[in-house]
C-alpha cells in the first residue's frame, strides 16, 4: 500500500508544533493549571499542541520516583498526574475553540513492566528465551516490548488508539519509536482510524535511516540533521556535510512527505543538553532555518522563555519561569510568518527551495522559498565571523520586507549583504 492511498489533513501544510510537557510544565503538573496557559501560546501563534503521554505509568520498574511517561501501565486511561478523563477532554475542546489542532503521544512498540495486558494478555508480549521472562526494550530497562507478530495485539492497540480519537476528539498521533514497530502495522492503523477521522500522523523516525516509513506517516524527524549540526558547531563537519544532509531529505521527501526541524524536544534536553549547550550562538540561527526551510517546525516546552536548563525526566523539575518571555515575539514572528506565507508551504509541488550562490565563498546559506508571486529570502551566517557578500545572480530582486524590523529593501543586483555572526536575515517579498 502507498501512501497516497491515505487521504491528508488539509491543515498540515502551513501547521507548526509545540510539545507540551505537563509535568514540568506547571506546579500543579495538571491539565487544568496548563490550560490557563493556551492563551499566550495562541497569541504567540502556535497552532498544533503535542502532548507528551497522557496515560499512566507503570509502578513495577519504575525510573526515579515518578517514572517515564513512556512506560504505559494502560493505553486506555488518563494518568491521574494530570487529572481526570473529563479534565482532558475538556482541555482538549477549549484548544480545539481557540484554533489549535492537539496531537497526542502515543508509545506502540513496548509498555511498563506491570501494564494490564501483562496480566491478562501475556502472549501480546516477547519473551525472553534465557530468562522465559518479557523481553526489555533495548537500553530501558523500566519497559517491555511487544509482539507484533500476534494479529490479537495489533487489534487491541487500535482499538486504543481508536478510543481517544472517538472519546476525545484528537487530531493526530507523534508515534514515539515508530520505526521500531513493524511499518504494517502503522499502515493497518492508519486506514481503520482514517474511517473515523483524518488524522495527522507524525512519526519518531528519520526519513534518511527509514524512508520506508514515509509510506505510512505524514512526517517525520530530522534526527540527521539535528546530530550534523551539533557537530558543526563543535568544528568536527563542514558546511558541505550539512548541504549534503539537505539534500538527502529533499530526494527522499519529495513533495509528498515532511521532515519536522527541531533545536531541542523533551529527549534532547534531558539527555544531550539544552539548545544552547549543543549549539551555543548558532541556537536562534537554527530556529529561523527551522520555520524557512521546507518542512514543519516544532518548539519544545519553555523554549520561548528561553529554557537554558535540563527537565529532569523522572521527577519532578518545574520549567524556571518568570513571566518574562523574552523570545515570545521572536517566536511569534516566525510562527505567523510560516503559517501564513504559501512560500512556507510544506509537501506542496507549488513551492519551490532555490539555494543561491554567492560571490564570496564563505559559510553563508542563502536561499530562496516561492509559490507564484509569494517570495521568502533567507540568509543565514554558520560562521562566528561577520561576513559581507553579494548574490552572483540577479535573482532575486524586486521589493521586500525585512520580516523583523518591519524595513523595506529594494533587493537587486550588486547588492551587497552583512550578517553579524551566527547571524541571519529574513525577507518576505
Amino acid at each position: 500500500m502507498e501512501k497516497a492511498a491515505f487521504k491528508k489533513a488539509a491543515w498540515i501544510n502551513n501547521t507548526n508544533i509545540y510539545e507540551v510537557n505537563f509535568r514540568q510544565y506547571t506546579s500543579e503538573g495538571s491539565f487544568n493549571a496548563f490550560a490557563n496557559q493556551l492563551p499566550r501560546l495562541r497569541n504567540m501563534g502556535v497552532e498544533t499542541l503535542w502532548f507528551m503521554p497522557i496515560t499512566p505509568i507503570s509502578e513495577k520498574n519504575r525510573k526515579g520516583s515518578l517514572g517515564s511517561p513512556y512506560a504505559c501501565s494502560d493505553y486506555s486511561s488518563i494518568n491521574p498526574e494530570f487529572g481526570s478523563l473529563d479534565d482532558f477532554k475538556n482541555l482538549v475542546n477549549k484548544a480545539h475553540s481557540m484554533g489549535f489542532k492537539v496531537i497526542i503521544d502515543w508509545v506502540a512498540n513496548h509498555t511498563g513492566w506491570d501494564h494490564i495486558w501483562t496480566k491478562n494478555h501475556s502472549d501480546y508480549y516477547k519473551k525472553d528465551a534465557a530468562t522465559g521472562d518479557f523481553q526489555i526494550a533495548s537500553g530501558m530497562d523500566d519497559i517491555i516490548e511487544l509482539d507484533y507478530g500476534n494479529p490479537s495485539l495489533r487489534i487491541a492497540m487500535i482499538q486504543a488508539m481508536e478510543y481517544w480519537v472517538r472519546e476525545c476528539d484528537i487530531d493526530g498521533f507523534r508515534s514515539d519509536l515508530a520505526f521500531w514497530v513493524v511499518l504494517d502495522f502503522w499502515k493497518e492503523a492508519r486506514c481503520h482510524l482514517e474511517k473515523i477521522k483524518t488524522l495527522f500522523w507524525l512519526a519518531e523516525a528519520d526519513p534518511i535511516d527509514n524512508p520506508e516509513y514515509l509510506e505510512a506517516f505524514d512526517a517525520a524527524y530530522t534526527w540527521s540533521w539535528m546530530h550534523k549540526t551539533a557537530a558543526f558547531y563543535k568544528g568536527t563537519v563542514d558546511l558541505s556535510v550539512l548541504m549534503n544532509v539537505l539534500n538527502q531529505y529533499e530526494v527522499i521527501c519529495k513533495n509528498n512527505s515532511i521532515p519536522l526541524w527541531f533545536t531541542s524536544n523533551h529527549d534532547e534536553n534531558t539527555w544531550n543538553g539544552t539548545e544552547y549547550e549543543k549549539y551555543g550562538d548558532m541556537a536562534k540561527l537554527l530556529s529561523v532555518f527551522s520555520f524557512t526551510w521546507t518542512g514543519m517546525p516544532m518548539i519544545y516546552s519553555g523554549q520561548e522563555l528561553p529554557n537554558a536548563k535540563r527537565l529532569e525526566f523522572f521527577e519532578k523539575d518545574m520549567i524556571e519561569w518568570n513571566g518574562n518571555y523574552q523570545l515570545h515575539d521572536f517566536y511569534k514572528t516566525l510562527l505567523e510568518l510560516h503559517t501564513s506565507n504559501p512560500a512556507l508551504r510544506a509537501a506542496d509541488a507549488k513551492c519551490n527551495t532555490c539555494l543561491i550562490k554567492t560571490v564570496e565563498k564563505n559559510n553563508v546559506i542563502a536561499f530562496l522559498r516561492k509559490n507564484e508571486n509569494y517570495e521568502v529570502l533567507v540568509l543565514l551566517n554558520f560562521s562566528n565571523e561577520t561576513i559581507s557578500f553579494e548574490f552572483q545572480h540577479e535573482k532575486p530582486d524586486g521589493k521586500y520586507k525585512n520580516v523583523f524590523s518591519k524595513e523595506l529593501a529594494e533587493i537587486k543586483k550588486g547588492m551587497k549583504f552583512e550578517l553579524q555572526p551566527w547571524g541571519f536575515l529574513l525577507y518576505e517579498k
